[in-house]
């Protein structure tokens, strides 16, 4: 991987997929949605086509046209949009995985396949590693959700000589309540700089405590300003204020509506 990569930390909006009334893609509200999160949450980096924006949902065409617009809009404005490229064909991966080359995105993520899952963490790696082919130069994401896709193994076993077989691995985005493997998995990327995403909104405290760079999540698209408070307090050292704020945001009307 030739170019420099800038590390991805801090807090990163999980962002829905605009639709129209007819269930077609709304590109026109993203130039909005993103100076709505600059100016409203000051969240300034996307984790777009996730589970949030339902991107396992959509169609690859549909999925490089939202791509392609957080892309164009984007830029100059976000710090960084990291595209999801997973899907449970490998082609399909791939193809979007060289389209985000070629917009210009600042990364992808790719969660494991979940119909013919992998038997182990080595076949996991594999899959991995062939879609990193089609974006080289691209940092490379694991995205570890095993609600959701059924794969129950641990995250760290995926990333333990990772770096091995894909030189463009830069971290994981780790969605899941284990934090013994959470743990594993940010002592691993201390010795190669990789970031370590927490993406359980509502337990991000306890993943801070273990040394997690950032966070991915749905709720920083309009709860992000008090979040971004609690990661203030968090790195001051002021403990009890965190504590307050990771309340307040627990029990914001909004996450009960």
């Amino acid at each position: 991987m030739s170019r420099s990569i800038k590390k991805l930390t801090g807090l990163v909006a999980a962002t829905f997929t605009p639709l129209t009334a007819e269930g077609e893609i709304n590109l026109s509200v993203i130039g909005p949605y993103i100076d709505y999160l600059i100016e409203n949450q000051n969240v300034k980096s996307v984790f777009i086509n996730g589970t949030t924006g339902e991107g396992c949902s959509l169609t690859v065409d549909e999925r490089k046209q939202l791509a392609a617009a957080w892309c164009q809009h984007g830029k100059g404005k976000l710090e960084q949009v990291i595209v999801h490229v997973g899907c449970m064909s490998i082609k399909d991966s791939q193809e979007l995985a060289r389209h985000a080359a070629s917009i210009g995105a600042d990364g992808i993520a790719v969660i494991s396949p979940s119909y013919f899952k992998p038997v182990n963490a080595d076949a996991l790696r594999l899959f991995i590693k062939e879609v990193s082919t089609f974006a080289p130069d691209l940092p490379m994401y694991y995205y570890h959700i095993p609600s959701m896709t059924g794969v129950a193994f641990d995250a760290a076993d995926v990333l333990n000589g990772i770096e091995q077989v894909i030189p463009s691995f830069q971290g994981v985005k780790y969605t899941g309540t284990d934090l013994r493997d959470l743990g594993q998995c940010v002592c691993y990327s201390q010795s190669h700089n990789w970031s370590v995403l927490f993406g359980v909104d509502e337990q991000l405290l306890g993943a801070l405590v273990l040394g997690v760079h950032g966070a991915v999540g749905s709720t920083y698209n309009y709860l992000g300003c008090i979040v971004n408070k609690m990661l203030a307090a968090f790195d001051n050292g002021n403990h009890m204020q965190t504590r307050v704020l990771q309340v307040q945001y627990i029990f914001h009307p909004m996450l009960h509506v």
